[in-house]
This record gives structure tokens, sequence and C-alpha cells, in this order.
């Protein structure tokens, strides 16, 4: 039986990752804050558990909270084979290598892996699944954190190449901002 949402933020606080300080509010309330607007993305259940965890193992710039890699079949336990799949190389993809594959126009997608070194390939839907969750984190952040022109132009890309809500939310997140 899949576990509860009330069960999935008590691992946060379990861990001791609940009250990081995230962009001007909590690990956690950014996280629940990526779970939620993944929900009003139309999200499935896969999408809003990765949202949840997607910087569970820290990121290339996230590294106030990393939980161990060696968790992993923890964490897939707890969320699902493929929602921590997500989760894991939204954390471990080298950023440059993943702005890169978003100009391409198929699988394969190769993106390397910053915890291994080695590559990592996506078909088009798990690719497309890591874009949704990677700019659906960023557009729920970036207006307390004020990095307005960070991988703006990546972003950008990123919810032209999913078009619908992902342009809607990029262009309503970004109104003012993008020149």
């Amino acid at each position: 039986m899949a576990a509860s949402f009330k069960e999935l933020t008590a691992f946060f606080r379990e861990i001791g990752a609940a009250d990081v300080g995230h962009t001007n509010k909590t690990y956690l309330a950014h996280c629940i804050g990526v779970h939620g607007d993944m929900k009003k993305w139309g999200g499935d259940d896969v999408m809003c558990r990765a949202a949840l965890f997607h910087s569970i193992y820290g990121t290339e710039i996230f590294q106030d909270f990393a939980l161990s890699v060696e968790r992993r079949a923890e964490v897939r336990a707890l969320i699902g084979e493929r929602a921590e799949y997500l989760a894991y190389v939204n954390c471990a993809m080298v950023r440059d290598t993943f702005d890169d594959a978003v100009e391409q126009h198929g699988a394969p997608y190769v993106l390397q892996d910053r915890l291994t070194g080695d590559s990592i390939e996506m078909n088009e839907q798990d690719f497309n699944d890591l874009v949704t969750i990677h700019l659906c984190d960023w557009l729920e952040q970036v207006a307390r954190w004020g990095q307005w022109d960070y991988r703006r132009d990546a972003f950008e890309r990123m919810a032209q190449r999913l078009g619908g809500i992902a342009e809607e939310r990029f262009a309503e997140v970004f109104a003012g901002r993008l020149k």
C-alpha cells in the first residue's frame, strides 16, 4: 500500500530535513509547494511524489540537505520506483547536460550523473517528466529567491518544450521580469 501524504512528509521530519532553510522558507514547505503545484499542473500520483522528493539527495545548487544515496532503496519503497528514479535524476544530473538535452528533438536523452560520473540515458516520457519536475520546482521558488537571471533562457525553453500550463505558469511567474 502506498504511503500517505502525511507519512511522506513525516519522513522529512524523521531524517532531519523538514526545518532546513530553503529560499526563505523551510525545505519541507518548498517541497510541499512543488508537490501542490505539480497537482495543479495535472501531475498524477507518481509525478506528485517525485515532485515532493525532487531534491532529497541534494542538487548542484541545493546542498543544505542531502540524503545519502545509500538510502535510495528506502526512498523507493516509500514513493515508488519511477518517482524515486525521477527524483534521483533531478538531484544527480549535471545541469549543463540537462540544458543541452532540452534542445534535442528525440530520445535518447543523455545526462551526466554528477554523483557517479556515469551517463544517464532517458527515454522521451521520462525526460519530459523530468523537465516538468525541474521547471515546476524552479517556478515555485524563483520569486522568493529573486535569482531571475539564473538559467532563465533554459527555463523558458523548458516551458516552450512542454507547452500548456508550463508556458502559462512561466509567463505568469516571469511577468515583468523577462527583459
